[in-house]
């Protein structure tokens, strides 16, 4: 089966013999306190700044999920109140969870602005220029939640003080790891908050990745497959070269030879399009006729989400796809 599912999506096959390693090696059972294991947070570390091109004073945690990422947000680093700009359902999904642990009660004041770089939900993304805008607008600190583009595209890291991920989009791993980037700015808030009452708070993180150590006993096969991948990959420049392309040919696609289909691209200016989700909306019979036969061809195709669950399809476009995955999926489309 070939899966374009934006998320949880294809892992590298690779990880296979990764995960067979660890358990044949004995790091699945290395104490997270032990040497042996903070080698391996250590080593992770390094390769996510090296591999990523993430500035030497902007710090990295390894966490459980963007989800946690979100509350590590709201309950360490706002004093007052966050601010939420969205375009889709994982930006509202945000907004209501941090509001629920940091009411608004004066968004006038709000000292974190919080915004989803890649919304997975209609295949937008906030561009770099954008961003950029943000920042000169924005005098406080600014998270962004780029779960479906970390590790697919670069990003200028110095447009925003936190940066979060899981790993089971472009990373091309199993779900259950998130990294966490944050910047001298956010980690001097965080003194200044000083919020230490839980085991995900910001400066109890920090204490311990300081170490090379984490807080709780760490999903340590997944660090360890984070470790293994990066050191598998082609630097972030390279990546971002490839993701780019093939998101220009799959809208191109659309748009000249699929132009007499049931389907469109559902987001019609190029400038907010996603690099790393592709959503393409038809009327909801054609839409599951769509996916249905791509299934007995052995393809998984993404479901919609949220307002457009059942009028969208999604294609996930993430480096642990290969070109012949993707000729088999186009292939498909033209002969449908």
């Amino acid at each position: 089966m070939i899966t374009f599912y934006p998320g949880p999506s294809k892992v590298y096959p690779q990880v296979a013999d990764y995960a067979a390693e660890a358990i044949r090696e004995g790091i699945v059972s290395l104490n997270h306190r032990s040497a042996g294991f903070m080698d391996i947070v250590k080593e992770t570390v390094r390769l996510l700044h090296d591999k990523l091109d993430i500035p030497a004073d902007y710090h990295i945690a390894l966490v459980s999920s963007a989800t946690e990422c979100w509350e590590i947000v709201a309950q360490s680093l706002t004093a007052v109140s966050s601010l939420h700009p969205y375009n889709g359902a994982f930006g509202k999904k945000w907004a209501e969870y941090a509001y629920k642990i940091k009411p608004p009660v004066s968004l006038s004041d709000a000292d974190v602005l919080c915004l989803v770089q890649n919304e997975t939900s209609n295949g937008t993304q906030v561009s770099m220029e954008t961003l950029a805008q943000f920042r000169r607008d924005f005098s406080a600190l600014i998270a962004v939640d780029a779960v479906s583009s970390m590790a697919g595209i670069q990003f200028d890291w110095s447009l925003a003080d936190v940066w979060f991920a899981s790993v089971q989009k472009c990373f091309g791993l199993p779900a259950g790891l998130a990294v966490l980037i944050y910047s001298p700015a956010a980690l001097k808030r965080a003194e200044e908050i000083g919020e230490n009452a839980h085991y995900n708070s910001l400066l109890f993180i920090h204490e311990n990745f300081s170490k090379f150590q984490t807080p709780y006993t760490p999903n340590g096969l997944g660090i360890y497959l984070l470790m293994r991948v990066l050191q598998q990959v082609p630097p972030i420049g390279t990546v971002d070269a490839l993701t780019k392309k093939r998101a220009t040919d799959w809208y191109a696609f659309f748009e000249q030879e699929m132009m007499n289909s049931p389907f469109r691209v559902l987001i019609n200016d190029p400038t907010t399009r996603s690099d790393t989700v592709i959503a393409v909306q038809g009327n909801e019979q054609e839409v599951n006729k769509l996916k249905k036969a791509a299934q007995q061809e052995g393809i998984t195709l993404g479901n919609g989400y949220g307002d457009w669950k059942n009028t969208t399809f999604r294609i996930a476009n993430f480096p642990a796809i290969t070109d012949e995955e993707i000729g088999t999926l186009t292939q498909f489309l033209r002969s449908y």
